[in-house]
């Protein structure tokens, strides 16, 4: 004989299911899980187990899943892109689509051979943009290059209202800058602004000058713009509109803006008052961006709500360490690749210089005006191709950097030379509390976590959801940073 437990709630009169819709939605969002793609195994199981639970808890997951989207391969984003077509109400739910992972590694097909199977083309991903008309973010990069023509971006352009995020990262190859110049001349015959507030353009250097003279005059929304390693003039710079409030900026590694440019543009223009996040590097093999000029005109007029300044490359000499001083109050980050600076002009930054160390200053340059000493904010520093920085220099009684009492400091990025040498002293790494951590070209000396101050956590708002220090391309998107995104944030 079976006995049935008389059920506790009617179908829909759970205490979950009569929570207000948007509380609702807010715990079911809990159960998403912000992971990267990882090969072909499931992911968010959990919000799929609660579609089959009711239809009230239906209905809200369906939200959460839709609402942001990661395409990794060519056969998901076909098999996305047809459940929209057959379900169009489902495409105006979708907030994001994350193309940043996308790939055909893996599948066993070249690029050539992905282009024949169809699933993404130029035309699915124009259909896919037009089946989701409520979009707010669109996340591209360069293994999609030849798929974004002028159709794609004209979309993107003027046919998504609500669109406020799209990121080109390293797209380059010549039918995306042809599709990208063309795009950009139709925008010149229309007295239109674009309500893009967050624009990628990192390492797109095959756009032409003008591309950026044309179109950043049309952002007045504008907050985050990377347009490191492109081709982006002084001209195209000063036409961002005053109406724009910049918080990140990225301008590493662009060989047509002079340093005098760059600098009136940050002392001047409206829109330069309230940057977070600042990267000015340069590859001085090649170029170098900041002279000691224009880094004594710089370094007093920047915002204190600066947290991240990269100046890698810029001619810092050791006259310009009481400049810097005052940063260190409020930066998080601080690059300093290249500059000539002694072990004693960096010891400053982490204790007061007595008057037999500090550096003898040209007459030229301004005196930097006297502050109470305060300690300081830095979390990471980079001060890889500095002579003075050495492995034998950091580990000597001179150099405090590796000391406790630089809390919080707890990364300091170094060339090569010095962290293979570092990653030969074991023994001296342990006694330190310090171990070494490579990704890609770059390494670092971090904190151990087990030691004093180390693992304070990476988290910042400013970074949105990277955890890592010292990033190199601006987010433009919430979210854990992984894929190619990842490869030119914190690899390259």
């Amino acid at each position: 004989m079976v006995v049935e437990t008389p059920k506790a709630f009617a179908p829909g009169e759970s205490p979950l299911e009569r929570l207000p819709v948007e509380i609702l939605d807010e715990v079911i969002a809990q159960l998403a899980l912000d992971s990267q793609p990882s090969a072909y195994t499931p992911r968010n199981v959990d919000l799929i187990s609660c579609l089959l639970t009711s239809r009230t808890i239906h209905v809200a997951t369906i939200n959460t899943l839709y609402s942001h989207i990661t395409i990794p391969h060519s056969s998901i984003f076909s098999k996305f892109l047809t459940h929209v077509t057959e379900h169009p109400g489902l495409g105006t739910i979708v907030k994001r689509l994350d193309l940043s992972h996308f790939t055909s590694i893996g599948l066993g097909r070249s690029r050539q051979v992905n282009s024949e199977v169809q699933n993404m083309t130029s035309k699915t991903l124009y259909n896919c943009l037009d089946l989701t008309p409520a979009i707010q973010e669109v996340l591209l990069q360069e293994n999609l290059d030849d798929d974004i023509d002028e159709n794609v971006l004209c979309k993107l352009f003027y046919g998504l209202p609500k669109l406020r995020a799209v990121d080109f990262c390293a797209s380059s190859s010549k039918p995306f800058a042809e599709s990208f110049t063309s795009a950009a001349t139709g925008l010149a015959d229309v007295p239109l602004n674009l309500n893009i507030r967050r624009l990628g353009l990192h390492e797109c250097f095959t756009l032409p000058s003008t591309v950026f003279e044309t179109l950043l005059p049309r952002l007045p929304y504008l907050t985050h713009l990377d347009v490191s390693h492109t081709r982006i003039t002084d001209d195209a710079l000063a036409s961002i509109p005053e109406s724009a409030s910049l918080s990140h900026l990225n301008l590493g590694r662009c060989t047509q803006i002079s340093g005098r440019g760059v600098v009136d543009f940050l002392i001047n223009h409206p829109a330069a008052k309230s940057l977070v996040f600042l990267n000015l590097s340069c590859d001085i093999a090649r170029y170098r961006l900041l002279w000691e000029a224009d880094v004594e005109r710089l370094l007093p007029a920047l915002p204190t709500t600066l947290k991240s300044l990269n100046l890698n490359g810029a001619k810092i000499r050791r006259w310009h360490a009481p400049l810097l001083l005052p940063l260190t109050k409020h930066l998080e980050e601080l690059s300093l690749a290249s500059a000539d600076l002694s072990v004693q002009d960096i010891n400053s930054f982490f204790r007061p210089a007595s008057p037999s160390t500090s550096p003898t200053r040209e007459p030229a340059t301004p005196e930097a005006p006297s502050q109470p000493w305060a300690p300081p904010t830095l979390h990471y520093l980079d001060l890889s191709s500095i002579p003075a920085i050495t492995q034998s220099s950091l580990f000597s009684t001179s150099c405090t950097l590796l000391s406790p009492s630089t809390c919080p400091l707890e990364v300091i990025e170094l060339g090569d030379k010095a962290i293979s040498s570092l990653r030969e002293c074991r023994n001296t790494n342990k006694r330190l509390g310090w171990v070494v951590k490579e990704l890609g070209r770059r390494g670092w000396y971090v904190r151990d976590s087990n030691a004093a101050g180390g693992n304070q956590g990476g988290r910042r708002s400013w970074k949105m959801g990277a955890m890592w220090w010292g990033m190199r391309k601006c987010p433009v998107a919430w979210g854990e940073v992984g894929g190619l995104y990842g490869h030119y944030m914190f690899k390259k």
